[in-house]
């Protein structure tokens, strides 16, 4: 009887948008607002850096990809090129970040429809957004592919239309306020109003807006000639993701006085509403809506994943490394959505802005501990194949190695290292380390009983 296998039913242009989809959630058009709150226009040397160190991962992930196409890659490659307890704990600290992650998209989705339909609770517009979401990770991943690929592409024409319309008042031709220049950007204290340290304060929320990027590695598996999609992915995606981030920002920090963002509303819809464009204002109210639909969408599909490939190397139960008739690992979505919906319930306990704060600090450390696994795993990749004389097998390879997989190993490093210090941040290292350490101490004590019992029956 033939096992069932991965569908690589994912085009090139699915594999782009999977990725644009999972770093453009409600968490880019919401919580943009706390970086600019904290940092004023100097927060655009925040997103500078963490594209910087986007590129790198996203370099280093390339390279092991076409190497080894495997749904769930960055866990196994974890497992190869470093060790099985760490894989374990990076893989499981992944699950549990978008399992923590995707109902907070869920909850941004029901807010705002509960402030255009106020009689129906948030609570159940969320639970509707996620059995929307099953559905379709549940379909062939085509499918999957399909309906990402168009909800990313609502949130791009967004961006796009946004930025137009705030070139437009910076030049004023529109707005009524006639040529801003720098009057915002440098008003109310001057570029770095709270000094240039804040930049380095903010990151570790800029690395979660950036998240979703190496969600390209986990659909390795189920994507079309590997070789060639990947590196495009990974080229076109890395520019574009700079692009959507630095331009729409800049734009807005020239448009939105600093000391006016928050978490209350986007930002910028609060830019557009500020100049009179009240109905553009609420049209990306829906965009935020579709944003946090489609970051759902790929953050399950990531966190499936990852429980799939720990499944499969015998890190998790061995349910959870099945596929059903259409090659989907529809046991790992079910069990991972009915964990989002626990979540779901949990949060409405507490769904103040401090909670939101906190919720992306944690996703930002173990998101950070997946990227720096990436590079790791490429690190000691490349430095095998060199002792071996075969780095010229390499279809696809990282440049100017090992500089840019040692700058995104350390950047990331030296951001977690700030959360130590931070007050405001460091409670969230008392939820995220546990989430790394308690699975690789289960994996080390589960693994020396199973060596104990071999030795026993010897």
């Amino acid at each position: 009887m033939n096992e069932p296998t991965m569908n690589r039913g994912l085009k090139n242009r699915h594999l782009q948008l999977i990725s644009l989809g999972g770093i453009i959630g409600s968490g880019y058009f919401l919580g943009t607002g706390y970086v600019l709150e904290k940092a004023g226009p100097a927060a655009i040397l925040a997103y500078l850096l963490g594209g910087a160190i986007v590129l790198c991962v996203m370099l280093c992930l390339a390279e092991l990809a076409v190497a080894q196409p495997v749904s769930g890659s960055f866990v196994t490659y974890a497992r190869e090129n470093i060790s099985s307890t760490w894989a374990c704990g990076v893989g499981w600290a992944y699950w549990l970040n978008w399992v923590a992650y995707v109902p907070s998209e869920m909850i941004a989705a029901g807010i705002i429809m509960n402030h255009f339909l106020p009689g129906v609770s948030q609570l159940w517009w969320a639970v509707l957004f996620g059995l929307i979401v099953t559905v379709i990770n549940l379909f062939h991943v085509d499918k999957f592919g399909e309906s990402e690929f168009w909800l990313a592409i609502v949130k791009i024409v967004a961006l796009v239309a946004f930025s137009i319309v705030a070139l437009l008042i910076c030049l004023g031709v529109v707005g009524g306020q006639g040529f801003l220049g720098t009057k915002v950007l440098l008003s109310s204290g001057g570029f770095a109003p709270n000094g240039y340290w804040s930049v380095v304060l903010t990151m570790v929320i800029i690395l979660v807006n950036f998240q979703g990027t190496e969600i390209i590695g986990l659909a390795a598996g189920e994507c079309k000639e590997p070789e060639k999609s990947i590196p495009i992915a990974v080229r076109n995606v890395t520019w574009r993701i700079i692009a959507l981030y630095i331009i729409p920002i800049s734009l807005l920090i020239s448009i939105l006085p600093w000391d006016k963002a928050g978490l209350e509303e986007s930002v910028f819809a609060a830019a557009l509403g500020q100049y009179g464009f009240d109905y553009l204002s609420s049209a990306l109210a829906f965009v935020v809506l579709t944003a946090a639909i489609s970051c759902s969408n790929s953050g399950l599909y990531g966190s499936t994943r990852a429980l799939y490939a720990l499944a499969r190397i015998d890190m998790a139960p061995k349910f959870l490394g099945t596929l059903n008739k259409n090659g989907m690992p529809a046991k790992a979505i079910m069990v991972s959505i009915c964990a989002c919906w626990l979540i779901i319930l949990l949060y409405t306990f507490d769904a103040s802005s401090t909670a939101y704060t906190y919720l992306l600090a944690v996703s930002g450390f173990t998101g950070a501990m997946a990227w720096i696994s990436i590079c790791w795993s490429q690190y000691r990749f490349r430095k095998r194949l060199i002792a071996e004389n075969k780095v010229d097998t390499l279809k696809y390879k990282t440049p100017f190695f090992p500089y840019v997989t040692l700058f995104g190993i350390w950047a990331q490093a030296f951001c977690l290292i700030v959360i130590a210090f931070t007050p405001d941040l460091r409670p969230t290292l008392y939820v995220g380390v546990p989430m790394l350490v308690v699975p690789m101490v289960w994996y080390r004590i589960r693994r020396r009983r199973v060596m104990h019992a071999a030795m026993q029956k010897q």
